[in-house]
């Protein structure tokens, strides 16, 4: 049985830096030739970075992609590294017209290449196109129609991009019909919570129907609001896990395979299922034999459900902070709990030293809230100053007579204003602390705390807020850390300090019962009688549904935060503003 050395490149590319992006194709190249790989594979549109969005528009972008293709595959040769087989995603265009789709030759499409000797041997575009959830592909590109096979070191070696394998049939089958002995696909799965375990069954059940080994290689990083995970995974046709790449990690898979002898006869142009056309390219090489010494890679261990989260939150928070040109960040700490959860992320994210926060006490901060705040700074030692509001605040109120909700969202667009003019003044990013049930129900103030560049738990509902500050404590405790949080931050019951003894259940029920609701209202999208029904008392189940609909403009004018669920505000859920419908 031959056997083939394959090398899954789980890097994290940048929207929009062709160079940048070419240059890490090349040096991660040569990390897996030198490891001996014999077939090298990188993420989907690794090239241009993912999702590109509407610069798929840009007939300028997709050409600079085109020429960056071809540029790569000779900077490889010239290096040293075009006798292996790599292969690429990038932004291509179509040769034909797509009469089914009303678009023209020369369209945008999601193409992947295989680089080697210096050529662009061989291209094809993804076949199936997701439209759904964070996914507008139908909007930017035609799909393709080839299956493209390479006969590598005499095994038969079929390439899918991404959705190509979340959809029946396709690709899938059609490698099973070519009688592939791999199936090679490449991604760019976006995070969000328990898609490990998903993407897992995924990949065991398109294995065992293209029935041969399955590789799938995913990039890391953030992208606004998209965060990847990595989680490159090779699995064999029984379902058995080969090799499992870190989550959240960069990271170089290299193992050997043994895989069945090419034996199928089936010629250029043949018709396949779904209309594929399969396409053959002849890579030469006589089968290798098992090395003595086979490699095989680890199967990173699965990270639980907070650490998980948590790792999604700041690399999500790293990327925007860092791709967008910042050095810094700038927090309203308040010694409550989210603003709290956000700087602990921010450290994390962008090192302390980087972490600038400021305490903007009005006269109904409590103490303990300030003393919070400071002592959390003390633990992490991010960057801490306090600017009272008091002044300000009496300077607007002998100005203009404002009482109840009025005075207090002004107490929340001071600070607001003055975390923008510091930002200004300093160049540094500010960080919104809104959380998830608050941005539901509307209980957030416009220019105020919806103020910043980023959210990073604008999709964590309050209930989640408290378990993740544990978990972090927890975390630094068992490394000999001291434990980030004060606790009296968590213990304490959440204010927003507007208004004397104001506590949040004034206005809201308790956060386990509203996340509950919220879950089936959003994520569920379950309308009021079947959360009704579900055993949940009208009268709350009515209020939280009309404070959800009516909070609509609210959320669209915040800022994007990283999505760690399956609907998250922003790309998954776009609802009118304008809407009269009430029934849920």
């Amino acid at each position: 049985m031959p056997n083939l050395r394959v090398a899954l490149c789980q890097i994290d590319p940048w929207v929009g830096d062709l160079a940048r992006n070419g240059d890490e194709v090349v040096r991660w190249t040569k990390q897996a030739v030198e490891a001996g790989a014999q077939l090298v594979a990188f993420p989907e549109m690794v090239l241009t970075g993912y999702p590109v969005e509407d610069l798929a528009l840009r007939h300028s972008f997709v050409e600079a992609s085109r020429g960056a293709l071809v540029e790569l595959a000779g900077r490889l040769a010239d290096d040293g590294l075009g006798e292996v087989p790599v292969v690429v995603g990038y932004l291509g265009r179509s040769d034909h017209p797509s009469p089914r789709f009303n678009r023209p030759a020369g369209s945008p499409q999601n193409c992947a290449a295989v680089l080697h000797r210096g050529q662009v041997l061989t291209r094809f575009a993804k076949h199936h196109l997701p439209n759904y959830g964070v996914f507008d592909e139908f909007r930017w590109f035609v799909p393709g129609d080839q299956l493209p096979v390479l006969r590598l070191h005499g095994v038969d070696v079929a390439l899918a991009i991404c959705e190509d394998i979340w959809q029946d049939g396709g690709r899938v089958t059609a490698a099973r019909e070519a009688g592939a002995g791999l199936l090679l696909v490449i991604n760019g799965s976006p995070y969000e919570r328990n898609k490990d375990d998903q993407r897992l069954e995924l990949v065991r059940r398109r294995a065992a129907e293209a029935g041969c080994t399955l590789a799938y290689v995913n990039m890391v990083g953030g992208q606004d609001e998209l965060v990847f995970d990595g989680d490159s995974i090779v699995v064999d046709a029984d379902g058995r896990v080969l090799a499992r790449s870190p989550q959240f990690e960069e990271h170089l898979l290299v193992l050997d395979l043994d895989l069945p002898a090419a034996s199928s006869d089936h010629t250029d142009g043949l018709l396949l299922g779904d209309g594929l056309h399969l396409v053959r390219t002849e890579l030469g090489d006589e089968p290798s034999p098992a090395p003595a010494e086979p490699l095989t890679a680890d199967i990173a261990p699965r990270l639980s459900d907070e650490a998980e989260i948590w790792a999604a939150l700041v690399s999500g928070t790293r990327a925007y902070v860092v791709k967008n040109g910042f050095a810094s960040v700038l927090i309203g700490l308040s010694g409550g709990i989210d603003s709290a959860l956000v700087a602990a992320i921010a450290v994390d994210a962008v090192g302390a030293d980087n972490v600038h926060c400021v305490s903007m006490p009005s006269r109904y901060s409590s103490q303990h809230s300030r003393d919070d705040a400071a002592e959390l700074a003390r633990r992490t030692g991010l960057h801490f100053r306090t600017v009272p509001i008091a002044p300000m605040f009496d300077a607007y109120l002998s100005a203009t007579e404002l009482t109840g909700l009025a005075e207090e969202n002004l107490q929340s667009r001071l600070r607001g204003t003055l975390l923008m003019a510091i930002s200004n003044q300093e160049g540094h990013i500010v960080l919104a602390p809104g959380n998830k049930s608050e941005l539901a129900v509307g209980y957030s103030t416009l220019y105020g705390d919806s103020v910043g560049a980023y959210g990073p738990i604008k999709d964590v509902y309050k209930s989640l807020v408290f378990r993740l500050a544990r978990w972090r404590n927890e975390e630094a405790e068992r490394r000999g850390e001291v434990p980030p949080i004060p606790e009296n931050t968590i213990t304490k019951p959440p204010s927003a300090e507007l208004r004397p003894d104001q506590v949040d259940t004034d206005s809201l029920p308790d956060y386990d019962l509203l996340d509950t609701v919220l879950d089936h209202y959003i994520e569920g999208d379950q309308g009021r009688d079947a959360i009704v029904a579900a055993g949940f008392d009208p009268a709350v189940v009515d209020r939280v549904v009309r404070l959800v609909d009516t909070a609509e403009y609210k959320r669209r004018q915040y800022p994007p935060g990283p999505k760690i669920s399956v609907k998250n505000f922003g790309r998954d859920r776009r609802l009118p503003i304008t809407n009269r419908w009430r029934r849920g």
